[in-house]
Formats: C-alpha cells, structure tokens, sequence
C-alpha cells in the first residue's frame, strides 16, 4: 500500500556521500583494488546485487534533483578511453568542403581519433563481440561496442546521451550546452534533425576552452537554481560511475580547461551522426561527402558513430550506404558504424554483404530503434544480441498522447508515481537495466524541459534518497518484480500509431500498423 506523503528534500539524501578527488597513482592501485573489494563485500552491496525491493513511500526524485543542488560537486569524470584506429587516409578528389573539412580535422590535437583499447566488462582487443545485450540492475555507464580499424577494436559508448531528435533548430544549442553542464557527453545528432550547424557551437566552445568557454558563451544567461541542478545530476553521475567502477568505468581528474585539454575533451564526447534517407546513395564517393560535409559542420575532427537513419530506400542504395561508412571506419573518419529502424531482412542484407557470421567485425555495432514496454520487438533484439549488435531506443513523450496505449501507460504512470520518478526516467531507467543504450530528448523553452534534460541523464536516474520512513538508503533502481511488470505491458505497438516521424514522413506510413522493422 502506497501512502501520499511527500517528503521534502531536506529529508532526502541527495546523493550518496562526496568522495573525495582520485588521483589514479601506481602506489594507490592497489589500494583502491581493496577497497572495491571490501565494499563488494559489504551486507548493503550484496543486498543490492540480488536487486532492491520497492519503496514503500512514494518519493520525489524530482525533489531530491532540485535538494541536491546544494551539494558540492567532485572534480571526478569519466573518461572512455579511446580505441585503435588509424590515422585518417587522405581525402578523396571530390566536392567536399576541404577547406572546412580540414579545418575540423586539424583543430588543435583532437583531428586524431583516438588510440589505445581499454579492456573492460570482459572485452579485450581482436575479440568477437557477441553478446551486447546483458540484463543488469545497475549497469556501467559505457558499453564497448565493435568498431575501429577492420571492426578489431573496442568502443565505449555512454548507456544515456540525449537526442536532439525534434528538438527546433534555435533551442538546440542551449539545450547541448545545459547537457553538458549536467555531464551528458553522448549527443544524437542527424541530418534530418537541422541542428548540426547549432550544435556545434556550443562543442566548439566546449572543446576549445572547457567549461570556462561556456560560462562565457551560455551560463551566464541561466538561473542560478538550473545550473545547481545540473551540477548536482553531474555529480551524482560521477559518483555513481565510480561506485561502478569495477564495472568498466575508470575515473581520472576531469581535462584542464583551455586549449591544452582539447584532446581529452573531445576524447570523452561520443558524437553520434545519422545519414538521412536522401544522402544513402548507390555512389560510395557521395556518401562519405555527405559524411565529411557533417564532421566538417559539426567541428568535431571525426565521428564515434554513423547510422543509417532509416531501411526505407532500396537494397543497393543500403548497401552500398553501408559499404561506404566501413571505409569511412576503417581510414579513421569515423569510430563505428550502426543502423536505425532495422528489422531482421535489412539486417540479414548487411550479413549476407560482409560474409556472414564468420564477420561479425563487419557487422553494425547499434541498431536503435523505438523501442518501449509497449512494443519490445523481442525478435530483432533476439538477432541483434546473436550477432553482437547492441541495441538502442528513445522514450518517446507520444507514449502519452491520445492514441497512446491508454491501460499500459495507467500502469506505468502508476508504477512512476510509487517509485518517485517521472514517466520519462522510468522509461530510460528500464531500458537501462534491459541493457540498452538509451537517448531521451527534450527542449529548452520551459523550466520543466531544461530540468527534464537533467532528470533523464545517467546522473538523474542514479541518484540515492533517503527512506522517509527512517529505512535506511533507497538505490535508484527497478526491482525484478517492477521489470516483469514493465515487460508484461508488451502489445506490439506499431510506429504508424505511435506517430513518431524519426527518418520517415507522414507518405511512408501506409497504416496505423505500420512499422519501418517489417521493411523486408
């Protein structure tokens, strides 16, 4: 029984207590090695790996985001250290911007991609990825995905980003600098989406001189409360990554600010770029133009990850599409390659192209798609676990809306509503534990938006209370009994009735049970 009293923040624990700076040394290796011991130990830790229980007392995260504001944040980040790849082969003789191109590419020292393989969660260099999908109450931060040189390495991409999939074109570059602030560092990014150009604005300011660019460039027009409470959710996600640490996270002091930190900046940002329906061609020359014309808009010197945004073209121009981003991969442009909205017959086209499972270096690393409680597509992410293609979805706000599936949203709404959360963190927080990649959005025109963006980051949905009840230290997480719930709401529900319009227009959707995954 869910009792209606609301504690305020000043009862909650805002987030888990401040860890002081690390300082990663050879002499505190192993120190720090038994200290993650002794707390894997712990009765708390191994209460929390068989999964908590669900609260008792309805909480409001919201209210605990907003009270953790006044907490002071650790100097502590995560950093994906980068994977092999080779310097980038010289431009082909096309009619590519070089000029801007190679400006983006020579930009201080960051026009590299990056160079060394981290080993984590069992994954090491020159091995087959696999399994992708692992089902976890607490999942790391990042998730190594193929990629690099000939698909042998490793890439990490961060589990959370934020999409600026709807997002008008003029809020777009307030909103990526408010993600930033709030320790976003994986932005979804398209050409369908019209907002590269702004994007990049608020990156370049970033990349070139920290923190200290944006205060000058966008914080300075902020409330005092927002920035609080994206510096709060930053800590949080710090804090937490580095409670994951023996997860596949390694903590380091953040990148000094200014121009000799670059390299470590853009090295910590997973730009993730999506080639629109019109730009997949049957000429592989055209496709990386349209590739190179987006790093050199952007500004960023190279891209960690480019999908196909849609199947809705024809077999050859997919292929071909698709033949030309691992050229891009394999000369350094880009760090890996994925899809969008493919189901199993596209997919098994890609197979069928590179070799067959005897390749699955070739095959994409992601393919993102609508995914929700309600429409679980159980067999395309059955193919892409097989095959060691991750998978990645959005929590989509028309879940809601009048055409939405009224009896499971009322249950989810409810189960929100006993666990403290927004309907939006329970979506990225079940994605998260389903072991997904996940990119909410959200604008900027409003208070609630810009504290949305906040509240639907790895930080937000990470965040610790403390029992009103006097129960002691409640973990941000779904139990095993709030899962079956959410997987039991399942009832196949079709993009043409969900109304999203994300790399196909309104003639593309022939009937409400419509849905790009059944393009075969």
């Amino acid at each position: 029984k869910l009792t209606t009293k609301q504690p305020t923040f000043r009862h909650m624990l805002h987030s888990s207590p401040s860890p002081p700076k690390l300082k990663m040394t050879s002499s505190t290796a192993p120190a720090l090695c038994i200290l993650l011991s002794l707390i894997a130990a712990c009765p708390f830790t191994a209460a929390l790996s068989h999964g908590p229980t669900t609260n008792n007392h309805q909480l409001s995260r919201r209210d605990a985001l907003i009270g953790a504001a006044s907490t002071a944040v650790v100097n502590v980040l995560i950093l994906s250290t980068p994977t092999d790849s080779a310097v980038a082969a010289p431009l082909e003789a096309d009619t590519v911007d070089l000029a801007a191109f190679n400006a983006a590419r020579s930009s201080s020292s960051s026009s590299a991609p990056p160079r060394s393989t981290p080993s984590i969660m069992g994954t090491t260099n020159n091995k087959k990825i696999r399994h992708t999908i692992n089902p976890f109450f607490d999942p790391a931060p990042l998730l190594p995905i193929r990629g690099g040189k000939n698909g042998k390495s490793n890439v990490q991409i961060p589990r959370v980003g934020y999409s600026l999939y709807k997002t008008p074109p003029e809020q777009a570059a307030r909103c990526t600098s408010l993600a930033l602030r709030c320790g976003i560092r994986h932005f979804d990014v398209g050409t369908l989406y019209n907002s590269n150009s702004e994007v990049a604005k608020p990156l370049k300011l970033y990349l070139d001189n920290g923190f200290t660019g944006l205060k000058k460039g966008y914080y300075k027009d902020e409330s005092e409360e927002l920035l609080e409470i994206l510096d709060a959710t930053s800590m949080a996600s710090e804090q937490h990554a580095v409670q994951t640490i023996g997860y596949g996270s390694k903590s380091i002091s953040p990148p000094i600010d200014g121009s000799a930190g670059r390299r470590a900046r853009r090295e910590q940002l997973f730009i993730s770029h999506k080639l629109s329906n019109e730009e997949q061609s049957t000429d592989i020359v055209t496709v990386k133009r349209h590739i190179k014309n987006a790093i050199a808009e952007l500004g960023v010197g190279y891209l960690d990850l480019v999908s196909i945004h849609s199947p809705l073209t024809n077999k050859e121009r997919r292929l071909t599409t698709f033949r030309a981003l691992l050229e891009l991969r394999d000369a350094g442009f880009v760090r890996t390659v994925g899809v969008c909205n493919y189901g199993i017959g596209p997919l098994q086209e890609i197979a069928e192209m590179v070799g067959g499972e005897d390749h699955l270096e070739n095959f994409p690393a992601i393919n993102q798609l609508e995914l929700s409680p309600f429409n679980q597509h159980e067999d395309v992410v059955r193919y892409c676990d097989g095959n060691g293609i991750a998978v990645g979805c959005s929590a989509y706000s028309k879940l809601s809306g009048v055409n939405g599936p009224a009896e499971g949203w009322a249950v989810l709404a409810d189960l929100a509503k006993a666990k403290g959360m927004t309907k939006a963190q329970l979506l990225v927080r079940w994605s998260l534990q389903k072991g997904y990649v996940c990119l909410p959005r959200s604008g900027s025109a409003s208070k609630v938006e810009r504290v949305a963006i906040a509240e639907n980051s790895y930080g937000g949905v990470n965040l610790y209370l403390k029992d009103d009840s006097g129960g002691g230290i409640l973990p941000f997480t779904l139990s095993e009994e709030d899962m079956k719930i959410l997987d039991g709401l399942d009832v196949g529900y079709k993009a043409g009735k969900l109304g999203r319009r994300d790399g196909w227009g309104d003639d593309d959707v022939v009937g409400p049970e419509w849905d790009p995954t059944d393009i075969v």
